[in-house]
């Protein structure tokens, strides 16, 4: 599939991997609809594109009104949408018992409902045009739920069912759904507890360059699912079928990394 010309939402637009997602698309062609809460920064990266292909929405996506205002931009200069990438998201590190309500329920609405209320918004346009494709950036952690981590791993996996389900709904239209999961990415979602503790415990961590083009790549072949880095792709394997046999594999590293949790 090209890129050429085709109308593409893009949300976590301004984050450290979403502006490298962001100028591959813009370098293959594509019409880019970028959206982020952070007015700055998605500015800065919408400079950096070309500027006759290219609108910003500065918006949070847990808003009714400003997910509208995104569809209405999108229409209104663009005429239409070819393919919806899900891509903003927070990662609280910590103990789940020492986190407050709000930061719960905030990860759970920016990393699963938006995405799903996102989709929900599109699909009619694409719907109607029989084509079109979903694309929802997940986590090796939607698959091996990491302590110290729970919230995020909790709402990858309900993103990632959310995905399994709707393409299978989906199965006999022209809408394809992606479903694509990176290990870690040394981008600014991360604290600098995760940093330090990633350090001890080495923690496989790749360059949000390199985990961009990997996304550009599984978008463009219409992947269902993609998973990114080994050995971590390997363990969701093991993990679905011997899930006790990965809570024995990484005790000791939850021992190591309760400190970094805790003083977060």
């Amino acid at each position: 599939m090209s890129f050429n010309n085709k109308r593409i939402i893009l949300t976590g637009a301004a984050g450290g991997l979403g502006t490298h997602v962001a100028k591959l698309l813009s370098a293959s062609g594509a019409k880019l609809i970028l959206v982020d809460l952070n007015e700055i920064a998605l500015e800065k990266t919408r400079l950096s594109l070309n500027p006759e292909r290219t609108i910003t929405v500065v918006a949070d996506l847990t808003n009714a009104n400003d997910r509208q205002e995104v569809i209405d931009s999108t229409l209104d200069t663009f005429q239409g949408v070819d393919i919806l990438i899900n891509l903003a998201g927070i990662n609280p590190f910590g103990s789940f018992m020492q986190q407050d309500s709000t930061t719960i329920q905030r990860t759970i609405e920016i990393n699963t409902i938006a995405p799903m209320l996102m989709t929900h918004d599109v699909l009619p346009i694409m719907n109607k045009r029989n084509y079109g494709q979903i694309v929802n950036i997940g986590s090796i952690f939607g698959s091996i739920a990491f302590a110290w981590f729970t919230a995020y791993s909790a709402s990858k996996f309900a993103l990632r069912g959310f995905s399994q389900g709707l393409r299978r709904e989906l199965e006999d239209t022209g809408i394809d759904v992606t479903y694509i999961a990176p290990r870690a990415v040394k981008t600014a979602i991360n604290s600098a507890a995760v940093y330090e503790m990633a350090e001890v415990i080495k923690m496989n961590m790749d360059e949000p360059e390199e985990v961009a083009k990997e996304i550009v790549w599984a978008i463009e072949k219409r992947k269902k699912e993609h998973y990114i880095g080994f050995p971590e792709s390997f363990f969701v394997r093991i993990n679905a079928i011997m899930p006790r046999v990965v809570d024995g594999s990484l005790q000791k590293q939850n021992r190591i990394a309760r400190p970094y949790a805790l003083k977060n």
